[in-house]
């Protein structure tokens, strides 16, 4: 009997999931107008925003340029930005293959190229890296740093 009861429960949820699979009919023409106003009317949105931002941008910079100068600080001519490609906007920047490796291969140049490695031993070790291992101290040594933390009974 139990077992009976778990051929059913099974078969529904196979009948469920398949419903839930089903594809979506396609957008009606008035709904792909719809979508597309709307993302015109984001896209014009989105450009007012950039042309603000700039704007207000390039205010600051002038207003802080004027204030350097009256104050004494030196400053710097500024460096113009080049517009970024409409099609880059939209998403992330399509790179075609790591920088310095044409179609993702490895250069001749490269390839010959001596490997340098602090971990195997085939480069000298950073100016950071500590000389040696911590010294040990006899058990009960205060600690070199005292922080004052106050005592707390947690009980």
């Amino acid at each position: 009997m139990m077992n009976h009861m778990h051929r059913i429960a099974a078969l529904a949820l196979l009948l469920a999931t398949a419903a839930a699979h089903a594809a979506l009919p396609p957008p009606t023409p008035a709904q792909q107008e719809a979508a597309a106003a709307k993302k015109a009317a984001a896209d014009a949105q989105a450009a007012r925003d950039k042309a603000s931002l700039a704007a207000s941008m390039d205010a600051i910079s002038a207003r802080w340029r004027s204030r350097a100068a009256a104050q004494g600080w030196k400053t710097h001519a500024p460096v113009a930005i080049a517009a970024a490609a409409p099609a880059a906007i939209g998403g992330p920047a399509q790179v075609p293959a790591p920088a310095g490796q044409p179609e993702g291969k490895l250069t001749q140049a490269g390839a010959a190229a001596p490997i340098r490695s602090e971990k195997h031993g085939t480069a000298p070790p950073s100016t950071d890296v500590k000389a040696g291992p911590t010294k040990a101290v006899p058990a009960g040594t205060p600690p070199t740093v005292q922080k004052g933390t106050p005592k707390v009974d947690n009980k």
